[in-house]
């Protein structure tokens, strides 16, 4: 019983400025809009502790999002790409590639459970095909691209560009020194790799970084739909 009582002071508080909000605030009249705000409310009280009113709106929550992905999945992808030109537009090819989707299900009978290879064989090799050139095309080729040194960035009285060509250059050749393994302890590398390591730790801080911005911004866009939208404290 001891353990509800938090709840209970929690919820009696929740109500108690609710009704100040609503007498003394230009509280928002949409339905959608207070389910939305409570709902809000209801997943910040975990900031207090792990309570029934948290855990009502995570489970609704995840049972929203699973039941939109699967609405989501059939509209987009079941009828719109293989039921509605198959029986609608009458595209009888189509059933090569359904029959062969339905080889998953196989999976859930022992005896012809092999014939789950197929699908899976075939979806890991056009995904492949498709996506390593994609990879190489981003991640090397337009890499390297970028870390070329051209004479045109230093131009007069506007420097700055080729020097932080230069900079990038540095940061890439010794990067890669500190991830050269098969070089010895006490090599001519290691005061390369050392300043390596630098440019990973400052790697590292820049994401780690841009990840606390993306997450602060997401925690500023609710409070602003909370007092904006809801409350009406701050001007629209």
């Amino acid at each position: 019983m001891k353990k509800w009582i938090p709840t209970v002071i929690f919820l009696a508080v929740a109500v108690v400025l609710i009704v100040l909000a609503i007498v003394f605030l230009p509280v928002s009249k949409s339905v959608w809009v207070w389910i939305a705000a409570l709902l809000t409310l209801a997943i910040f009280s975990i900031l207090y502790r792990d309570n029934p009113i948290y855990r009502v709106a995570e489970h609704l929550f995840v049972g929203l999002a699973l039941g939109y992905g699967l609405a989501l999945t059939w509209w987009l992808g079941l009828w719109q790409i293989a039921l509605r030109p198959l029986f609608v537009q009458g595209r009888l090819i189509l059933i090569i590639p359904i029959a062969i989707g339905l080889l998953y299900f196989t999976r859930l009978i022992p005896k012809v459970s092999w014939l789950v290879r197929i699908p899976i064989s075939i979806a890991l090799g056009i995904g492949s095909g498709i996506a390593i050139p994609l990879i190489f095309q981003a991640t090397i080729f337009e890499q390297t691209k970028a870390s070329l040194v051209l004479p045109k960035m230093f131009q007069p009285g506007n420097p700055w560009p080729g020097i932080w060509a230069i900079i990038l250059l540095i940061g890439i050749l010794t990067t890669l020194a500190y991830f050269f393994f098969s070089r010895k302890e006490k090599s001519v590398l290691s005061p390369v790799s050392k300043v390596g390591i630098v440019f990973i730790m400052l790697g590292f801080g820049a994401t780690f970084g841009l990840t606390v911005m993306s997450r602060v911004s997401l925690l500023i866009g609710r409070v602003q739909f909370l007092l904006r939208e809801w409350l009406g404290i701050i001007a629209q």
